[in-house]
């Protein structure tokens, strides 16, 4: 009995010796420090992009987008339409493209081009937005999972060497424990700076759907009162 534990305890681990098993735990432990740099990158990169795109749609404050709806509402009013989509041409903020959509299709009529125009602020907008954010919770919760598997991976090393070994010197070990604290470490690195990304980016689109609504109130508001004038112009231009 004593004879067959010892042949098991020399059974090579994945059917691979143990040197080689040691270093293939410590190119896989390698690779780990690479995957987390790599999510981090990509973490940081739909970080900006957010960050942009909310900073591009949006007015800088809410003084600037009364000015601009103040530019436009007379026109609005007096269903001088044309103008209003000439004024918004070019504008790639929410609230023009919204306006600039509202004035080429009233001809659906007032309430069906009003729910339109709040499904395509939803649709390309709020929806683009939230598919880059999309990344950001993956990395998120990918980063602690990857920092998790360099645990792991070091682990195994460490005690892949007490198994193979009768004396083990410590210093042989520190490397696959360092790997396996480090890489859990920077996981969490990864991820506690991300979640306070997300939050930060979550009160701007909350700010910016704040301001665009309110924004596509007063602009409603006065196309209600342009399409009204424009179906009384069509109707005494007929009759």
């Amino acid at each position: 009995m004593q004879v067959h534990a010892e042949v098991l305890s020399r059974v090579p681990l994945f059917c691979i010796p143990m040197g080689d098993a040691s270093d293939v735990f410590n190119i896989v432990g390698q690779l780990s420090y690479v995957a987390l740099a790599l999510v981090a990158l990509w973490g940081a990169y739909y970080v900006f992009l957010v960050l942009t795109r909310v900073n591009a749609k949006r007015f800088k404050s809410e003084a600037l987008q009364d000015e601009f709806v103040g530019s436009i509402e007379e026109d609005l009013r007096r269903g001088n339409f044309d103008a209003v989509i000439g004024k918004c041409e070019g504008n790639r903020k929410a609230l023009p493209m919204m306006v600039s959509y509202l004035c080429k299709h009233r001809s659906f009529g007032f309430n069906k081009v009003r729910q339109m125009t709040l499904d395509r602020f939803q649709r390309d907008v709020i929806a683009d937005l939230d598919y880059s954010i999309a990344w950001i919770v993956t990395v998120i919760k990918t980063a602690p999972m990857l920092g998790l598997f360099g645990t792991v991976v070091g682990m195994m090393g460490a005690f892949g060497k007490l198994a193979s070994a009768t004396n083990v010197n410590p210093t042989d070990l520190a490397g696959d424990i360092r790997v396996a604290l480090e890489t859990t470490a920077i996981g969490l690195t990864i991820a506690i700076p991300l979640v306070m990304a997300m939050a930060a980016i979550h009160n701007r689109i909350r700010h910016m759907q704040d301001l665009v609504g309110s924004g596509l109130a007063q602009v409603l508001e006065a196309a209600k009162v342009g399409m009204a004038r424009e179906e009384q112009r069509g109707a005494r231009q007929s009759a």
